[in-house]
């Protein structure tokens, strides 16, 4: 691991976790591009996931406060057996995300054999082709009009479990869940909301698994500057993704990936066959 590597890493790590490109996949073939023996520390990808989860708090603050605000009133009218007349949006939101992540809880005792799915480059590739034909779908979808005040917990146990395949290498989580989102009806730019929404408890949650991994691997603690390089840099690019993808799903233009996501796959399938 280098200064540069890191860096590298970052950057990847940054456009591909919320780009609908897959980050997984991503790193995946980074990894065998860059010529690396070993595998990257897991202590490393921990901190970069945390890089990118920061962007998602700078990018969806208010959001996210008005959560946290609702979820502590939700406790009080529990506790005071108290109702309000109508549910507030960020209220539901809630809701709605604790479904969506429940799915979640399926995959945690197969969890190690999915990841090692990332060492399979034919299944990257494949899964990556599969990512593009998603994208390439979601936008022949009938705009919709479901926002946090109208959609139904079906509707988020259906984004939940598109979630959950998608810890699958080479299967984008923000492609398929915005995919998911936009054939549940939801608005576009509520389904990338919620999307981005959604995956906080699910990268906290898994980060806590491989911290828990990277102890028992052991931590090279004067390594950890050049890992906050590429903290720094998946940050960065991660915050600047989710402006563009914004923006991208004000037009419904994300079918404009499943081409790149066409091109790596089968680039890495070729490359596999040639091996």
């Amino acid at each position: 691991m280098t200064y540069f590597s890191s860096f590298l890493m970052g950057l990847v790590q940054g456009l591909a976790e919320f780009l609908p490109i897959s980050s997984s996949g991503h790193l995946a073939i980074a990894q065998n591009l860059l010529g690396l023996e070993t595998e990257v520390p897991i202590f490393f990808d921990v901190l970069l996931h945390l890089g990118t989860l920061l962007a998602v708090f700078v990018a969806y603050w208010k959001d996210i406060c008005e959560i946290v605000v609702e979820f502590f009133r939700g406790v009080g009218d529990i506790v005071h057996h108290t109702t309000p007349k109508q549910v507030p949006p960020a209220r539901r939101m809630i809701l709605l995300i604790i479904v969506a992540t429940l799915p979640l809880v399926a995959v945690l005792p197969i969890h190690e054999k999915v990841q090692a799915l990332g060492d399979n480059m034919v299944f990257v590739g494949a899964a990556l082709v599969v990512t593009g034909f998603l994208l390439f779908a979601c936008d022949l979808v009938r705009k919709g009009r479901k926002t946090a005040k109208s959609a139904t917990l079906l509707d988020a146990l259906v984004v939940g479990v598109g979630q959950a395949i998608a810890t699958m290498p080479g299967i984008s989580r923000s492609g398929m869940t915005i995919t998911a989102g936009c054939f549940c009806g939801y608005e576009r730019s509520f389904a990338v909301r919620f999307s981005f929404l959604m995956s906080i408890p699910a990268i906290l949650g898994a980060n806590v698994l491989s911290l828990v991994d990277a102890f028992k691997d052991g931590i090279i603690w004067t390594e950890v500057p050049m890992y906050m390089v590429g903290v720094i840099t998946a940050a960065v690019v991660g915050y600047a993704c989710i402006r563009l993808l914004k923006l991208i799903a004000q037009k419904g233009r994300f079918g404009a990936f499943s081409y790149y996501c066409w091109a790596v796959g089968l680039l890495t399938l070729l490359l596999c066959a040639i091996k």
